[in-house]
């Protein structure tokens, strides 16, 4: 009961603390530009190391929900796992591209000169092609998702990404001298899915061993209730503090851009979640599959624009951009995924 009336609290208003967070992240960027100049520091394969900290505090506490064992139980029931990859590589890049291409090519022809055009369409696909890998863990987290298959679908997602991002990026875009940045790749999945897995399995084993398994489950970990929101909040103050003047220089296309992104992430929850409804799989097997296509791997996005197009680019933007209105949608999805929870209660007793 402690654990759910403190997360209660800090899911009641959450909205209203990511707002504040964001705030308080641009005028951090616009009036203490030393800030994160100082910050941008300690950056590594344009991963930010503060970030990278911040992001394993929000998924430390869901790996220690996951008990090994279960993970084996995950090929039993492949049908979610098939969920998350047709909408990750069979959908999403395609109509991200479409969609994309639908508003800053026709809808806002007259606002919207063609080259700028070319170059936010660009930036948009960068972001379709990239599946969600850290923040996932965070949405489960909100959604109560199984943190087992949460794990497996993020880690193969992962090695799909190894294969599968240069040639889908290629293809929409046309661009044959793709330079993807192998590191930011590798050092995100250590980052982001081997040192917090490694860090939940290695506290899992001893406090078990040393107070008992009842007293890890029931004490322990819900101790950790609220540090994955916490350590959401911070890290979005770090984030749009590194992109506050780039906001506000911008408003007018930063509105034209975020339409067409936030109708595609819609989209693609609705597609999978659907799916998944229409499969009978267990809701928190079918919340985790509709965020991980929803949202983006922005870190991966943002380095391939900047490597592309350079730093201040208009592809560059819309990557920007990607970050500023994920998170208020996002909150939205699990909003709606938690409210409609009973879709799935009759399938339950299926399910493995």
């Amino acid at each position: 009961m402690a654990e759910k009336k403190g997360i209660g609290f800090f899911e009641k208003y959450l909205a209203l603390w990511v707002a504040l967070c964001m705030a308080a992240g641009v005028l951090i960027g616009q009036f203490l530009p030393d800030i994160p100049a100082f910050l941008s520091r300690f950056e590594y394969a344009s991963v930010s190391i503060p970030v990278a900290i911040l992001i394993w505090l929000m998924i430390y506490p869901m790996m220690l929900k996951v008990d090994f064992a279960s993970i084996v139980d995950v090929g039993k029931n492949p049908r979610g796992l098939i969920v998350t990859w047709t909408t990750n590589w069979l959908i999403k890049p395609f109509t991200m591209y479409g969609i994309a291409y639908l508003f800053f090519f026709v809808i806002f022809k007259s606002l919207i000169p063609q080259e700028l055009a070319k170059q936010y369409l660009a930036g948009a696909v960068l972001l379709g092609a990239a599946p969600c890998t850290a923040m996932v863990f965070v949405w489960s987290h909100l959604t109560r998702g199984n943190p087992a298959y949460t794990l497996v679908q993020v880690a193969t997602n992962d090695l799909i990404i190894l294969i599968a991002f240069t040639p889908i990026v290629a293809f929409l875009l046309g661009v044959s001298n793709i330079s993807v940045p192998w590191m930011t790749l590798f050092l995100s999945v250590v980052l982001f899915v081997v040192i917090p897995l490694t860090g939940g399995w290695f506290t899992r084993v001893y406090v078990s061993r040393k107070r008992g398994k009842a007293y890890f489950e029931n004490t322990f970990i819900p101790k950790f209730g609220n540090i994955t929101i916490i350590g959401l909040l911070l890290t979005l103050v770090i984030i749009f503090s590194f992109q506050g003047t780039v906001i506000i220089d911008n408003p007018l296309h930063i509105i034209l851009i975020a339409l067409p992104l936030s109708i595609q992430t819609f989209l693609i929850f609705f597609i999978a979640y659907g799916w998944a409804k229409g499969w009978k799989l267990r809701h928190d097997i079918a919340a985790p599959a509709g965020m991980i296509g929803a949202s983006n791997f922005f870190e991966l996005a943002v380095a391939v624009a900047i490597s592309l197009f350079g730093l201040t680019s208009a592809a560059a933007l819309v990557t920007v951009v990607g970050v500023l209105v994920e998170v208020p949608i996002m909150l939205t999805l699990v909003a709606i995924a938690n409210k409609t929870h009973h879709w799935f209660l009759e399938s339950r007793k299926n399910e493995i």
